[in-house]
Formats: C-alpha cells, structure tokens, sequence
C-alpha cells in the first residue's frame, strides 16, 4: 500500500476522499441565445465564501469545483482570472483540495459549440494557463461527463449544438475526449504528478424483451466509448464501425491509441437512478430505475479499465418525508463499501453538489427556476436532512476506513504543503501509484 507522509489529517485524507461538488455547468440551449449558469443561478458569485464555509462546516477536504470557462477564458490566449484567483487563493488558504472541474458542459460563445474542430486544441491551452497559474493544484477533472455531454448537445438535440445525428454526436464525442486527453497533456508538462479523476456516468441499458436484445447491445457498447478512446483501449469491432461511419477517421482513432494517459488516470464514475435505461425493440429507452445498482454497474466498468475508483457524483430529491435523500446516501455508501469489500480500489465517495440545483428536473433544457432539493444544503443555504446524515457519515468512517481496510492510497499533496519536501515525498508516491494501479489486497468486511 503506498504510504502517506505528514500530519494526522493530511494521511486520513489521502486514504479516502470523502467529496462534495459546486456545479459549474454551463450549456446554452435555444440555439445558443441562452445560457444556463448553474454557479450564477444557485447564488455562488455572490456567496462563494459562504460556501466554503460550508464544506468545512461538513468536514469535507475535497471539493470537485472550478472556474466559469466562458468567464474565463474569453479567446485565444485571453483569460479573465479575477473571480478564479479569488476562490482558488480562498481554498488554498483553508486547505481544501479542490478537484478542478475546467469544462462542464459547454464552451465560451466565441468557441461555438464541441463541433469546432479549434475546441480540443484551445482548450488544452486554457487547461495549461491554468496550470501555470495554479501550480499547487494537483487533480483535475478536465471535461466532465464526456458521454454525456456529448449525448446531450449532439444526438438527443438538447444542448449547445443541438444535434439529433450520429454524425453530430461522433464528431462532438472526438472533439470533447481529444481536448480532455491534450488537456492531460499540458497539465503534466506542468505538474508531473498530477492526477486526473474522470467524472463520466456509468450506463446500462436492459432489454425490454428478446426483440430488444440487439439494441441494447449496442448502446452497451457505445456506453464505453468516451473512456475507451481517453485511455486509449482498442473499441469493439462494431464499434469501430460506427466511428469510422460517422465521420471519425483511422488517423483520428489512432490519436486515441497512441495517447495513452491512463496511468495518470482515477476512473471517476456517477450514479444515479435515472442512469438504468430500459430498451424497446424499437431502439426507444426509458428510464428503469435503480435495477442492478452502483456497485454491479462499476464492477463491469472496473473490469473493463483496471483503474482504482470514485465514486464522483449522486443525489436524490428530499421528498415528503424528508428522508429519501438519506436513505439513498446509505444505499449508495453501502454500495461503496461492497467495492471495496470484494477488492475493488475504491478511493472516494461523493454527494453532488453541496447546494440545491435549479431546472435540473427538465436536465437544463427549460429555464423554469424550479429548485431542485437534490443538496446538501438548499439555496438559503440552510443544512438539509441529507447534509446533517453525510456529515455523520464522514465523522464516523473518515478514520475507521484507513485502519481497516488495506487498500489503495491516492499520493495526494495538500495545497498547505504543495511545493515543499512533501510534495518530492509525494512525487515518488505518484511514481509508484503509476506502477502498480491494479495493486491492492483483500480487506475486512465493512459496514452495511
């Protein structure tokens, strides 16, 4: 197991990673003329220090979050850091280790949209600016939900570009992994260590019924394809078909397999209950409901990437009884502890996000400023039963998980000693955490 070096806290801390998030989604939906900000929308530029006063108010050290990239990024080589420079000196002050989510969802107007073929390039520039300018920051989410966001801007026409075509969704889903795989790129000429959490929704789809068979196979497959081609794994067969089909070409591919980032990679994955689709013989899904479960679902992707593993996103709406969300939180937590029960190296658990979402009910397509009871606090900023039950939930298990459990330990440097002779001690972690990504041991039963 590798080692953790410092004080109390920052060797707890490197054994698991219990997370929250503050979204920073930004797709624009009819034809462009509108953009939907989740950070302005849920009131975190006016109360960013408020929130962080939050996350600590939890106990929580790791925070998926970043910087507004159309805010930010304004063109070629031109960047606007003031609200960034502000949070992020703010999170280095508290010693909070940020996962930094750079593109969620969407690009600066003067980009267009993930059909530009200028995306992957200029992206990867503004992923080493910021590197550059935040050197002790250490993991990254470059592009979130790869899959996903390609699905929705480019073949359910619901985002962005708002494409319907498998030639529209293979050209999006090429550009969104190749500037997440560049991204890696430029980061590591700038901080050797670094560590990418991928943040992609794990899928399944069920058939409906023997006739269904055939589709579902087939988006069983096409479910892989934005971690495939990021770590560099040969596609299925019919699925090299349906790439070369729709307009991907040998070269192209053969960027994917000779860019092979893996080793520098944690295999982030989400769950949700809308995440199980059931198939129609006609190719029609809908929702199923949690059906095999988190743990089932990232088995299948385990074995597919031998990557250690985080759980990086869920949430449940707190119904009427106030409980439901809580109870998800232990469903989803027992799922964890079965991973990592059976040897899966699983390093990190996360509730998304730490405040309630608006218009997510509708996946932002409408702006109908319906809240959503999904976080860990609501919108006034007042705790929810859910928040109260994950901060227990850490206080319980942040020490307990370490001591019993042998298992995987992220080389992590926390910003307060980001630069120093930690970060050297650190550095031959990563080396090591680099050699031996499937390393891990069997441990004793945990929890539920």
């Amino acid at each position: 197991m590798l080692s953790s070096r410092g004080d109390g806290r920052n060797a707890a801390i490197a054994n698991f990673m219990f997370c929250t998030g503050i979204e920073n989604s930004i797709p624009t939906i009819q034809n462009g003329r509108i953009r939907v900000d989740q950070m302005e929308t849920c009131g975190h530029y006016e109360r960013w220090r408020e929130d962080f006063d939050l996350v600590e108010e939890l106990g929580i050290h790791f925070l998926r979050y970043g910087p507004p990239i159309h805010r930010t990024f304004l063109g070629p080589d031109k960047f606007d850091w003031e609200f960034s420079d502000l949070a992020f000196a703010e999170l280095k002050r508290r010693d909070i280790t940020p996962i930094v989510d750079l593109c969620h969802f969407g690009v600066p107007d003067w980009l267009g949209d993930f059909q530009n073929p200028d995306f992957s390039m200029q992206f990867a520039n503004y992923a080493g600016a910021f590197a550059d300018r935040y050197p002790w920051v250490q993991l990254y989410t470059p592009v979130n939900e790869m899959f996903i966001c390609a699905v929705f801007s480019a073949k359910y026409g619901w985002w962005n570009e708002q494409l319907t075509t498998d030639l529209g969704f293979v050209t999006a889903l090429k550009h969104i992994v190749k500037a997440n795989v560049l991204a890696m790129i430029e980061i590591l000429k700038r901080r050797s260590d670094a560590i990418f959490v991928q943040s992609e929704s794990s899928e399944y789809f069920h058939a409906d019924s023997p006739a269904a068979i055939g589709p579902a196979e087939i988006m069983n497959a096409r479910r892989f394809l934005s971690l495939d081609l990021n770590y560099g794994r040969r596609v299925d067969s019919e699925m090299y078909e349906f790439l070369m089909d729709c307009g991907m070409t040998k070269e192209e591919y053969h960027f994917f397999l000779h860019h092979r980032l893996k080793q520098h990679c944690i295999l982030g994955n989400d769950y949700y209950r809308t995440n199980e689709h059931r198939v129609h013989p006609n190719g029609h899904t809908e929702a199923a409901g949690e059906v095999f479960g988190y743990s089932e679902i990232t088995r299948q992707y385990y074995e597919r990437y031998r990557l250690p593993v985080m759980h990086t996103e869920t949430n449940l709406v707190e119904g009427p009884t106030g409980q439901e969300a809580v109870q998800w939180l232990w469903k989803e937590w027992a799922n964890v502890l079965r991973l990592r029960n059976v040897g899966i190296p699983t390093v990190g658990f996360t509730w998304y996000s730490l405040t309630d979402q608006v218009d997510w009910d509708t996946a932002l397509r409408e702006q109908n400023g319906n809240v959503n009871a999904l976080g860990l606090y609501d919108l006034d900023r007042k705790i929810r039963n859910v928040g109260r039950a994950y901060k227990q939930l850490i206080a319980d298990w942040r020490d307990v998980l370490p001591a019993s459990s042998v298992c995987l330990v992220v080389p992590i440097v926390p910003p307060s000693q980001a630069g120093g002779a930690h970060a050297r001690d650190q550095e031959r972690d990563a080396d090591r955490f680099k050699e031996g990504e499937e390393g891990q041991a069997s441990s004793p039963e945990l929890g539920p």
